[in-house]
């Protein structure tokens, strides 16, 4: 979370869903201006968390997208542009987990 805030993200949002789904314990949910934000985020999340040894287990989307998951095992991070994501619109589908952290 902390780096999407710090590469200019909005409306960051940390979501536990322990318990309502068995593929992930939390999601990191952002939303971005421009592919060119997109793809800073991108770089930075992955340069930072290979810099601890942590690689993503998969990836889907593409920067033209507007859509970007990380899959890092029990955290998956969504990086969407503003009608990407209204569009998936994961905030309503995953309303039952508990959002633990709202940067607005």
């Amino acid at each position: 979370m902390e780096i999407a805030s710090d590469k200019q993200a909005s409306d960051i949002v940390l979501l536990d869903v322990r318990g309502l789904c068995s593929f992930a314990e939390y999601f990191v949910i952002c939303s971005v201006d421009s592919e060119r934000q997109l793809h800073t985020i991108l770089d930075e999340i992955e340069k930072q968390l290979k810099g601890e040894g942590v690689i993503p287990h998969h990836r889907e989307g593409t920067l033209d997208s507007g859509w970007l998951l990380l899959d890092y095992g029990d955290v998956i991070v969504h990086i969407f542009g503003h009608e990407e994501r209204r569009y998936y619109n994961l905030d309503e589908l995953w309303q039952r987990a508990k959002v633990v952290v709202r940067l607005l």
